[in-house]
């Protein structure tokens, strides 16, 4: 089985998830829960109640973003960085499927769980948490992800692929 792939470079960081799963699934949790911040919450609610229709959605999602950054810098002053997790490795990822990953050295063991943190290269900008099991020492298939992140990949694999297929389009003129 060789599965499609798509060049991509994306950092990720990860531990085999053995001895730690717990902790693990706390912060894999705690990741997707990060979202929902008190703006972000308000939003939803007022999008629910009808109360933004006639909105400009681009402006609206830039301002949500412009109050996160503000709070992420005032959490950054007051010295109150999210405690995350201590992981083992730091790799990069140099290809992405839907449900695989190719990282750039040889750092998996065939078989084995890991759990790992994403940092997607999107707007806005955040980690991932999923579960994985390597299939080579470099191929890994994704085994869990929330919903959400599992459709952002998806997005980000596909806008990938858009700028491949522009870009080859670009060199056959």
């Amino acid at each position: 089985m060789n599965p499609r792939l798509v060049p991509a470079q994306i950092n990720i960081s990860f531990s085999e998830a053995i001895d730690e799963v717990e902790v693990y699934e706390s912060e894999y949790h705690k990741l997707i829960e990060s979202e929902n911040s008190p703006i972000n919450q308000w939003v939803k609610h007022a999008k629910t109640r009808g109360d933004i229709q006639g909105t400009d959605p681009v402006l609206l999602n830039l301002l949500v973003e412009l109050h996160n950054k503000i709070d992420a810098l005032e959490r950054f002053l007051k010295h109150e960085e999210p405690s995350r997790v201590p992981l083992t490795t730091k790799a990069h990822i140099d290809s992405i499927g839907f449900e695989h990953f190719n990282l750039d050295a040889p750092l998996l063991s065939v078989g084995t769980a890991y759990y790992g943190r994403v940092e997607m290269p999107i707007h806005p900008k955040r980690d991932i948490g999923i579960f994985f099991e390597a299939l080579s020492p470099t191929l890994a298939v994704i085994t869990r992800t929330h919903e959400r992140d599992e459709a952002e990949w998806a997005t980000y694999l596909t806008s990938r692929e858009r700028l491949l297929i522009r870009e080859a389009k670009e060199s056959k003129k």
